[in-house]
């Protein structure tokens, strides 16, 4: 955290009128920033928390048995499957293919149709993708959310959070939605977090929005979110370790401004995610 981020944090003030959400636009600091605490894990299962993400960005096929094997052989650690187990739970992550499903819904809770299988998507604001990844934090770790307009790539809102809930997922989509309009189809996984009531039927009746969601273990019909998160990681959070949630936030804001505004994709042409989105605003004018 630098100096001036640590002051600005202590500048909060809870017991003003004025509230903690304003006073950290105001003081430009994120409340992840303000509210993290370091998760109650030990150093070993951070350390293997951090190695079996990078490793699942790699060969997101590999599932618990395998990707013990893994750790045993080719890392040297001594580990059994139900400790790997329930990481990948806590990491939110599940291997493609058929297999004990690690990110299901909650129980009673409703399933949606996938709707993009041959789908055309040609414009922006015609599919909204949803997705939630494990951020490491030093001493712990944070859960980033993004909204992603499939068709230009641009990241259209995202947000940090100590835990995985269908409200913060409902909150970040209802930012994207007051800025940017809503979109004909939001795209999620089948976590408890989307199939929740609060967030179904906040899409569904509040939005009037189709809601699709993932098949159970196809990270490939989620690609393109799960390609950004490969770019977050090998391109910020691996090579700029977080130092706190302060750090962890300030950081993603610059690589999302970059990501948006500068990063140019080859399936985009050659061009940025935002030049492509704008698209949409030339052809409303």
């Amino acid at each position: 955290m630098s100096q001036n981020a640590a002051q600005r944090k202590q500048h909060i003030d809870k017991a003003t009128s004025l509230s903690v959400v304003k006073q950290c636009e105001l003081l430009e600091v994120h409340r992840s920033g303000l509210y993290y605490q370091p998760v109650p894990e030990t150093a070993f299962n951070l350390e293997l928390m951090r190695v079996i993400d990078e490793k699942h960005m790699l060969h997101p096929w590999l599932g618990v048995p395998r990707m013990t094997q893994w750790l045993r052989r080719d890392k040297g650690y001594t580990v059994n499957h139900k400790r790997i187990e329930r990481l990948y739970r806590l990491l939110g992550i599940q291997a493609i293919g058929p297999k004990p499903n690690t990110s299901k819904p909650g129980k009673g809770h409703k399933v949606y149709p996938y709707l993009l299988r041959n789908l055309v998507i040609d414009r922006p604001n015609q599919v909204w993708a949803m997705d939630i990844t494990y951020i490491p934090v030093q001493g712990g770790y944070l859960y980033l959310v993004a909204v992603i307009d499939l068709y230009s790539r641009y990241v259209l809102n995202w947000s940090l959070s100590n835990t995985m809930t269908s409200r913060w997922c409902k909150q970040t989509l209802e930012e994207a939605v007051r800025q940017y309009g809503a979109p004909e189809i939001v795209n999620t996984d089948q976590g408890s977090q989307f199939t929740a009531d609060e967030f179904t039927q906040y899409v569904v009746n509040d939005l009037k929005i189709r809601l699709s969601m993932d098949g159970k273990g196809r990270a490939i019909d989620n690609i393109f979110i799960e390609r950004l998160w490969r770019s977050v990681k090998y391109e910020h959070v691996y090579l700029f370790p977080a130092t706190d949630g302060l750090d962890c936030y300030q950081g993603l804001k610059e690589y999302f401004r970059y990501y948006n505004k500068e990063r140019r994709h080859q399936s985009l042409e050659d061009q940025t995610p935002f030049t492509i989105y704008q698209q949409l605003e030339e052809v409303a004018a």
